[in-house]
Protein backbone atom coordinates (compact mmCIF):
# COMPACT_ATOMS: atom_id res chain seq x y z
CA UNK A 1 0.00 0.00 0.00
CA UNK A 2 1.34 3.36 -1.00
CA UNK A 3 2.10 5.87 1.70
CA UNK A 4 0.15 9.17 1.17
CA UNK A 5 2.91 11.10 2.92
CA UNK A 6 5.48 9.95 0.32
CA UNK A 7 3.15 11.05 -2.48
CA UNK A 8 2.76 14.46 -0.83
CA UNK A 9 6.54 14.90 -0.49
CA UNK A 10 7.05 13.77 -4.10
CA UNK A 11 4.64 16.45 -5.39
CA UNK A 12 6.30 19.09 -3.25
CA UNK A 13 9.73 18.06 -4.54
CA UNK A 14 8.62 18.14 -8.17
CA UNK A 15 7.04 21.57 -7.60
CA UNK A 16 10.24 22.88 -6.01
CA UNK A 17 12.41 21.57 -8.86
CA UNK A 18 10.04 23.11 -11.43
CA UNK A 19 10.15 26.48 -9.65
CA UNK A 20 13.96 26.43 -9.52
CA UNK A 21 14.17 25.43 -13.20
CA UNK A 22 11.79 28.18 -14.29
CA UNK A 23 13.67 30.75 -12.17
CA UNK A 24 17.01 29.73 -13.72
CA UNK A 25 15.48 29.91 -17.20
CA UNK A 26 14.09 33.41 -16.54
CA UNK A 27 17.47 34.48 -15.11
CA UNK A 28 19.25 33.16 -18.22
CA UNK A 29 16.78 34.85 -20.59
CA UNK A 30 17.07 38.16 -18.72
CA UNK A 31 20.85 38.32 -19.01
CA UNK A 32 20.86 36.99 -22.58
CA UNK A 33 18.04 39.26 -23.73
CA UNK A 34 20.11 41.36 -26.23
CA UNK A 35 21.52 38.22 -27.88
CA UNK A 36 18.08 36.57 -28.01
CA UNK A 37 16.50 39.75 -29.42
CA UNK A 38 19.21 39.95 -32.09
CA UNK A 39 18.70 36.30 -32.98
CA UNK A 40 14.93 36.81 -33.30
CA UNK A 41 15.48 39.87 -35.55
CA UNK A 42 17.84 37.84 -37.73
CA UNK A 43 15.30 35.03 -38.08
CA UNK A 44 12.54 37.52 -38.90
CA UNK A 45 14.76 39.20 -41.52
CA UNK A 46 15.51 35.83 -43.14
CA UNK A 47 11.85 34.76 -43.13
CA UNK A 48 10.46 38.17 -44.12
CA UNK A 49 9.51 36.93 -47.65
CA UNK A 50 7.32 34.28 -46.02
CA UNK A 51 5.63 36.88 -43.81
CA UNK A 52 5.07 39.15 -46.82
CA UNK A 53 3.68 36.21 -48.79
CA UNK A 54 1.39 35.22 -45.92
CA UNK A 55 -0.02 38.76 -45.70
CA UNK A 56 -0.57 38.93 -49.48
CA UNK A 57 -2.23 35.50 -49.47
CA UNK A 58 -4.49 36.45 -46.55
CA UNK A 59 -5.64 39.62 -48.32
CA UNK A 60 -6.22 37.85 -51.65
CA UNK A 61 -7.84 34.67 -50.27
CA UNK A 62 -11.45 36.00 -50.31
CA UNK A 63 -10.94 37.31 -53.86
CA UNK A 64 -9.59 33.90 -54.93
CA UNK A 65 -12.61 32.19 -53.38
CA UNK A 66 -14.97 34.41 -55.36
CA UNK A 67 -13.02 33.81 -58.58
CA UNK A 68 -13.11 30.05 -58.01
CA UNK A 69 -16.88 30.18 -57.52
CA UNK A 70 -17.22 32.29 -60.69
CA UNK A 71 -15.05 29.94 -62.78
CA UNK A 72 -16.89 26.91 -61.39
CA UNK A 73 -20.19 28.36 -62.66
CA UNK A 74 -18.64 29.27 -66.02
CA UNK A 75 -17.00 25.86 -66.57
CA UNK A 76 -20.05 24.03 -65.13
CA UNK A 77 -18.06 21.73 -62.89
CA UNK A 78 -15.30 20.96 -65.41
CA UNK A 79 -11.61 21.76 -65.07
CA UNK A 80 -11.41 21.37 -61.30
CA UNK A 81 -7.61 21.28 -61.42
CA UNK A 82 -7.33 24.36 -63.63
CA UNK A 83 -9.79 26.58 -61.74
CA UNK A 84 -7.59 27.12 -58.62
CA UNK A 85 -4.57 27.96 -60.81
CA UNK A 86 -6.56 30.45 -62.91
CA UNK A 87 -8.09 32.14 -59.86
CA UNK A 88 -4.71 32.55 -58.15
CA UNK A 89 -3.02 33.81 -61.32
CA UNK A 90 -5.80 36.30 -62.06
CA UNK A 91 -5.94 37.56 -58.45
CA UNK A 92 -2.16 38.16 -58.39
CA UNK A 93 -2.11 39.82 -61.81
CA UNK A 94 -5.01 42.15 -61.00
CA UNK A 95 -3.55 43.14 -57.63
CA UNK A 96 -0.11 43.82 -59.14
CA UNK A 97 -1.68 45.82 -61.97
CA UNK A 98 -3.57 47.92 -59.41
CA UNK A 99 -0.42 48.56 -57.35
CA UNK A 100 1.67 49.54 -60.39
CA UNK A 101 -1.13 51.76 -61.73
CA UNK A 102 -1.27 53.62 -58.40
CA UNK A 103 2.53 53.98 -58.32
CA UNK A 104 2.74 55.35 -61.87
CA UNK A 105 -0.12 57.76 -61.15
CA UNK A 106 1.47 59.00 -57.94
CA UNK A 107 5.14 59.38 -58.94
CA UNK A 108 4.63 62.16 -61.55
CA UNK A 109 2.38 64.04 -59.13
CA UNK A 110 4.94 63.70 -56.33
CA UNK A 111 7.73 65.01 -58.59
CA UNK A 112 5.61 67.93 -59.79
CA UNK A 113 4.61 68.77 -56.20
CA UNK A 114 8.23 68.71 -54.99
CA UNK A 115 9.39 70.91 -57.87
CA UNK A 116 6.44 73.25 -57.30
CA UNK A 117 7.20 73.55 -53.59
CA UNK A 118 10.90 74.24 -54.21
CA UNK A 119 10.05 76.89 -56.80
CA UNK A 120 7.23 78.40 -54.75
CA UNK A 121 9.00 78.80 -51.39
CA UNK A 122 11.18 81.84 -52.32
CA UNK A 123 8.35 83.65 -54.10
CA UNK A 124 5.89 82.83 -51.29
CA UNK A 125 8.30 84.14 -48.66
CA UNK A 126 8.94 87.31 -50.66
CA UNK A 127 5.19 87.78 -51.19
CA UNK A 128 4.48 87.25 -47.48
CA UNK A 129 7.22 89.74 -46.55
CA UNK A 130 5.81 92.33 -48.98
CA UNK A 131 2.27 91.91 -47.64
CA UNK A 132 3.43 92.18 -44.04
CA UNK A 133 5.54 95.25 -44.93
CA UNK A 134 2.47 96.84 -46.51
CA UNK A 135 0.29 95.87 -43.53
CA UNK A 136 2.69 97.64 -41.13
CA UNK A 137 2.91 100.85 -43.15
CA UNK A 138 0.76 102.67 -40.58
CA UNK A 139 3.33 101.81 -37.91
CA UNK A 140 6.73 102.91 -39.26
CA UNK A 141 8.60 101.78 -36.16
CA UNK A 142 7.23 98.22 -36.34
CA UNK A 143 7.80 98.26 -40.09
CA UNK A 144 11.47 99.19 -39.65
CA UNK A 145 11.92 96.53 -36.94
CA UNK A 146 10.35 93.84 -39.14
CA UNK A 147 12.49 94.86 -42.15
CA UNK A 148 15.64 94.73 -40.01
CA UNK A 149 14.63 91.32 -38.59
CA UNK A 150 13.84 89.88 -42.04
CA UNK A 151 17.14 91.22 -43.42
CA UNK A 152 19.06 89.75 -40.49
CA UNK A 153 17.41 86.33 -40.92
CA UNK A 154 18.09 86.35 -44.67
CA UNK A 155 21.77 87.28 -44.16
CA UNK A 156 22.26 84.60 -41.49
CA UNK A 157 20.61 82.00 -43.69
CA UNK A 158 22.79 82.92 -46.67
CA UNK A 159 25.90 82.92 -44.45
CA UNK A 160 24.93 79.47 -43.10
CA UNK A 161 24.56 78.17 -46.66
CA UNK A 162 27.92 79.56 -47.74
CA UNK A 163 29.72 78.20 -44.63
CA UNK A 164 28.41 74.67 -45.08
CA UNK A 165 31.11 72.08 -45.63
CA UNK A 166 29.71 70.61 -48.80
CA UNK A 167 32.25 67.82 -49.28
CA UNK A 168 31.50 65.98 -45.98
CA UNK A 169 27.79 66.58 -46.50
CA UNK A 170 27.94 65.11 -50.01
CA UNK A 171 29.83 62.09 -48.66
CA UNK A 172 27.27 61.53 -45.90
CA UNK A 173 24.45 62.02 -48.39
CA UNK A 174 25.93 59.47 -50.80
CA UNK A 175 26.43 56.97 -47.95
CA UNK A 176 22.89 57.49 -46.71
CA UNK A 177 21.43 57.20 -50.20
CA UNK A 178 23.49 54.05 -50.82
CA UNK A 179 22.27 52.35 -47.65
CA UNK A 180 18.68 53.35 -48.38
CA UNK A 181 18.99 52.11 -51.96
CA UNK A 182 20.31 48.75 -50.74
CA UNK A 183 17.45 48.52 -48.23
CA UNK A 184 14.94 49.35 -50.98
CA UNK A 185 16.43 46.74 -53.33
CA UNK A 186 16.35 44.19 -50.50
CA UNK A 187 12.66 44.99 -49.92
CA UNK A 188 11.94 44.61 -53.64
CA UNK A 189 13.69 41.22 -53.59
CA UNK A 190 11.71 40.09 -50.53
CA UNK A 191 8.49 41.39 -52.08
CA UNK A 192 9.04 39.47 -55.32
CA UNK A 193 9.83 36.29 -53.39
CA UNK A 194 6.80 37.02 -51.20
CA UNK A 195 4.56 37.10 -54.29
CA UNK A 196 5.83 33.64 -55.24
CA UNK A 197 5.33 32.41 -51.67
CA UNK A 198 1.80 33.86 -51.61
CA UNK A 199 0.93 31.76 -54.67
CA UNK A 200 1.97 28.62 -52.77
CA UNK A 201 0.02 29.76 -49.71
CA UNK A 202 -3.09 30.39 -51.81
CA UNK A 203 -2.79 27.05 -53.58
CA UNK A 204 -2.42 25.19 -50.26
CA UNK A 205 -4.75 27.30 -48.09
CA UNK A 206 -7.44 24.61 -47.77
CA UNK A 207 -4.83 21.94 -47.09
CA UNK A 208 -3.20 24.09 -44.38
CA UNK A 209 -6.59 24.71 -42.77
CA UNK A 210 -7.32 20.96 -42.67
CA UNK A 211 -3.85 20.20 -41.26
CA UNK A 212 -4.26 22.84 -38.55
CA UNK A 213 -7.60 21.36 -37.55
CA UNK A 214 -6.14 17.85 -37.38
CA UNK A 215 -3.19 19.13 -35.34
CA UNK A 216 -5.48 20.84 -32.83
CA UNK A 217 -7.68 17.77 -32.53
CA UNK A 218 -4.65 15.52 -32.05
CA UNK A 219 -3.03 17.63 -29.31
CA UNK A 220 -5.99 19.05 -27.38
CA UNK A 221 -9.28 17.65 -26.09
CA UNK A 222 -12.30 18.12 -28.32
CA UNK A 223 -13.80 20.97 -26.27
CA UNK A 224 -10.54 22.95 -26.16
CA UNK A 225 -9.88 22.34 -29.87
CA UNK A 226 -13.40 23.50 -30.76
CA UNK A 227 -13.01 26.64 -28.64
CA UNK A 228 -9.68 27.53 -30.26
CA UNK A 229 -11.05 26.86 -33.74
CA UNK A 230 -14.08 29.05 -33.00
CA UNK A 231 -11.84 31.87 -31.75
CA UNK A 232 -9.57 31.60 -34.81
CA UNK A 233 -12.63 31.82 -37.08
CA UNK A 234 -13.78 34.87 -35.11
CA UNK A 235 -10.35 36.48 -35.48
CA UNK A 236 -10.40 35.75 -39.22
CA UNK A 237 -13.83 37.34 -39.60
CA UNK A 238 -12.73 40.32 -37.55
CA UNK A 239 -9.45 41.01 -39.40
CA UNK A 240 -10.70 40.13 -42.87
CA UNK A 241 -13.93 42.05 -42.48
CA UNK A 242 -12.32 45.12 -40.95
CA UNK A 243 -9.40 45.33 -43.39
CA UNK A 244 -11.44 44.57 -46.53
CA UNK A 245 -14.16 46.98 -45.43
CA UNK A 246 -11.60 49.67 -44.67
CA UNK A 247 -9.93 49.22 -48.05
CA UNK A 248 -13.28 49.55 -49.86
CA UNK A 249 -14.24 52.56 -47.73
CA UNK A 250 -10.87 54.25 -48.37
CA UNK A 251 -11.12 53.61 -52.12
CA UNK A 252 -14.53 55.34 -52.19
CA UNK A 253 -13.22 58.26 -50.12
CA UNK A 254 -10.18 58.64 -52.41
CA UNK A 255 -12.41 58.62 -55.51
CA UNK A 256 -14.77 61.24 -54.04
CA UNK A 257 -11.77 63.37 -53.07
CA UNK A 258 -10.33 63.10 -56.59
CA UNK A 259 -13.63 64.18 -58.18
CA UNK A 260 -14.02 67.15 -55.82
CA UNK A 261 -10.40 68.36 -56.03
CA UNK A 262 -10.47 68.08 -59.83
CA UNK A 263 -13.66 70.14 -59.99
CA UNK A 264 -12.08 72.74 -57.69
CA UNK A 265 -9.08 72.98 -60.03
CA UNK A 266 -6.31 71.69 -57.73
CA UNK A 267 -3.07 70.91 -59.59
CA UNK A 268 -2.16 67.98 -57.31
CA UNK A 269 -5.59 66.33 -57.33
CA UNK A 270 -4.24 62.79 -57.81
CA UNK A 271 -1.58 63.08 -55.10
CA UNK A 272 -4.01 64.62 -52.58
CA UNK A 273 -6.66 61.98 -53.29
CA UNK A 274 -4.21 59.10 -52.87
CA UNK A 275 -2.90 60.53 -49.58
CA UNK A 276 -6.44 61.04 -48.25
CA UNK A 277 -7.52 57.57 -49.37
CA UNK A 278 -4.49 55.76 -47.94
CA UNK A 279 -4.53 57.53 -44.58
CA UNK A 280 -8.27 56.92 -44.29
CA UNK A 281 -7.40 53.24 -43.65
CA UNK A 282 -6.17 54.34 -40.20
CA UNK A 283 -9.20 54.61 -37.90
CA UNK A 284 -9.96 57.83 -36.03
CA UNK A 285 -6.63 59.63 -36.68
CA UNK A 286 -6.42 58.85 -40.41
CA UNK A 287 -8.34 61.91 -41.68
CA UNK A 288 -6.16 64.28 -39.65
CA UNK A 289 -2.91 62.55 -40.68
CA UNK A 290 -3.85 62.83 -44.35
CA UNK A 291 -5.31 66.34 -44.23
CA UNK A 292 -2.27 68.06 -42.65
CA UNK A 293 0.35 67.44 -45.42
CA UNK A 294 -2.24 68.06 -48.15
CA UNK A 295 -3.26 71.36 -46.54
CA UNK A 296 0.40 72.45 -46.26
CA UNK A 297 0.98 71.54 -49.90
CA UNK A 298 -2.03 73.59 -51.00
CA UNK A 299 -1.03 76.45 -48.73
CA UNK A 300 2.20 76.85 -50.69
CA UNK A 301 0.34 76.69 -54.00
CA UNK A 302 -2.71 78.80 -53.16
CA UNK A 303 -3.93 79.76 -49.65
CA UNK A 304 -7.57 79.88 -50.84
CA UNK A 305 -7.27 76.33 -52.15
CA UNK A 306 -6.05 75.30 -48.71
CA UNK A 307 -9.15 76.86 -47.11
CA UNK A 308 -11.47 75.18 -49.62
CA UNK A 309 -9.75 71.84 -49.01
CA UNK A 310 -10.09 72.05 -45.23
CA UNK A 311 -13.81 72.81 -45.53
CA UNK A 312 -14.24 69.96 -48.02
CA UNK A 313 -12.29 67.44 -45.92
CA UNK A 314 -14.46 68.17 -42.87
CA UNK A 315 -17.61 67.55 -44.95
CA UNK A 316 -16.11 64.41 -46.51
CA UNK A 317 -15.12 62.90 -43.18
CA UNK A 318 -18.56 63.63 -41.74
CA UNK A 319 -20.05 61.84 -44.74
CA UNK A 320 -17.68 58.92 -44.25
CA UNK A 321 -18.21 58.67 -40.50
CA UNK A 322 -22.00 58.88 -40.57
CA UNK A 323 -23.02 57.37 -43.93
CA UNK A 324 -20.35 55.56 -45.99
CA UNK A 325 -18.39 53.90 -43.17
CA UNK A 326 -21.40 52.47 -41.29
CA UNK A 327 -22.95 51.22 -44.55
CA UNK A 328 -19.78 49.35 -45.56
CA UNK A 329 -18.42 48.22 -42.20
CA UNK A 330 -21.45 48.25 -39.92
CA UNK A 331 -20.14 47.89 -36.36
CA UNK A 332 -17.67 45.19 -37.36
CA UNK A 333 -15.56 45.19 -34.23
CA UNK A 334 -18.36 45.84 -31.75
CA UNK A 335 -16.01 48.03 -29.67
CA UNK A 336 -17.07 51.30 -28.10
CA UNK A 337 -15.38 54.55 -29.16
CA UNK A 338 -13.34 54.54 -25.94
CA UNK A 339 -11.78 51.11 -26.67
CA UNK A 340 -11.22 52.03 -30.33
CA UNK A 341 -9.21 55.10 -29.27
CA UNK A 342 -7.40 53.06 -26.60
CA UNK A 343 -6.40 50.33 -29.07
CA UNK A 344 -5.19 52.83 -31.69
CA UNK A 345 -3.00 54.68 -29.16
CA UNK A 346 -1.65 51.47 -27.61
CA UNK A 347 -0.75 49.52 -30.74
CA UNK A 348 0.16 52.68 -32.67
CA UNK A 349 2.72 53.46 -29.97
CA UNK A 350 4.07 49.89 -30.13
CA UNK A 351 4.12 49.26 -33.90
CA UNK A 352 3.62 52.66 -35.54
CA UNK A 353 1.28 53.05 -38.50
CA UNK A 354 0.86 49.26 -38.85
CA UNK A 355 -0.30 49.10 -35.24
CA UNK A 356 -2.83 51.87 -35.84
CA UNK A 357 -4.31 49.85 -38.72
CA UNK A 358 -4.44 46.38 -37.13
CA UNK A 359 -4.86 47.59 -33.54
CA UNK A 360 -8.66 47.82 -33.60
CA UNK A 361 -9.42 44.27 -34.87
CA UNK A 362 -6.59 42.84 -32.74
CA UNK A 363 -7.98 44.46 -29.59
CA UNK A 364 -11.47 43.24 -30.56
CA UNK A 365 -10.14 39.66 -30.60
CA UNK A 366 -8.39 40.16 -27.23
CA UNK A 367 -11.62 41.66 -25.86
CA UNK A 368 -13.59 38.62 -27.04
CA UNK A 369 -11.10 36.20 -25.43
CA UNK A 370 -11.29 38.08 -22.12
CA UNK A 371 -15.08 38.08 -22.32
CA UNK A 372 -15.12 34.30 -22.77
CA UNK A 373 -12.71 33.81 -19.86
CA UNK A 374 -14.80 36.06 -17.60
CA UNK A 375 -18.01 34.22 -18.50
CA UNK A 376 -16.28 30.87 -17.94
CA UNK A 377 -15.10 31.99 -14.50
CA UNK A 378 -18.56 33.26 -13.53
CA UNK A 379 -20.19 29.97 -14.57
CA UNK A 380 -17.53 28.00 -12.71
CA UNK A 381 -18.25 29.93 -9.53
CA UNK A 382 -22.00 29.64 -9.96
CA UNK A 383 -22.59 33.34 -10.69
CA UNK A 384 -24.86 33.03 -13.73
CA UNK A 385 -26.97 35.82 -12.20
CA UNK A 386 -24.14 38.28 -12.93
CA UNK A 387 -24.00 37.09 -16.54
CA UNK A 388 -27.73 37.72 -16.92
CA UNK A 389 -27.50 41.12 -15.19
CA UNK A 390 -24.31 42.51 -16.75
CA UNK A 391 -23.52 40.15 -19.63
CA UNK A 392 -24.88 42.47 -22.32
CA UNK A 393 -22.27 45.07 -21.44
CA UNK A 394 -19.60 42.60 -22.61
CA UNK A 395 -21.35 41.55 -25.81
CA UNK A 396 -20.32 43.14 -29.07
CA UNK A 397 -22.77 45.16 -31.06
CA UNK A 398 -22.57 42.59 -33.85
CA UNK A 399 -23.71 39.89 -31.41
CA UNK A 400 -26.71 41.98 -30.38
CA UNK A 401 -27.67 42.88 -33.98
CA UNK A 402 -27.13 39.69 -35.96
CA UNK A 403 -29.82 40.60 -38.44
CA UNK A 404 -27.87 43.67 -39.63
CA UNK A 405 -25.07 42.69 -42.00
CA UNK A 406 -22.65 45.33 -43.28
CA UNK A 407 -22.02 45.58 -46.99
CA UNK A 408 -18.73 43.66 -46.98
CA UNK A 409 -20.49 40.65 -45.39
CA UNK A 410 -23.20 40.74 -48.06
CA UNK A 411 -20.50 40.78 -50.75
CA UNK A 412 -18.59 37.97 -49.05
CA UNK A 413 -21.77 35.93 -48.67
CA UNK A 414 -22.59 36.30 -52.36
CA UNK A 415 -19.08 35.27 -53.31
CA UNK A 416 -19.26 31.96 -51.46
Amino acid sequence: MKNPENKKYLKAGITGVAVVAVSLLCFFLLFRLPAITGWIKTVFAILSPFFIGAVIAYILAPFCNRLEALFARLFRGKGKKVIPFLSILLALLLSLALVFALIFMILPQVWQSIVGIVNAIPSQLASANAKLHEFLQDSPELQDEWDALYKSISEKFNTWLSDLELVPMVGELVTSLGSRLLAFLNFIKNFLIGILVSAYFLASRKKFAAQSRILLSGILPKRAADLIEEEVRYADRMFNGFLMGKLLDSAIIGLLCFIATTLMGFRSAVLISVIVGLTNIIPFFGPFIGAVPCALLLLLENPMHCLYFLIFIVILQQLDGNVIGPKILGNTTGLSSFWVLFSILLFGGLWGVLGMIVGVPLFAVIYDVLRRLIFFGLRRHGREDLIEAYGKSFLSATAEKKERLPLWKHLRKKGK
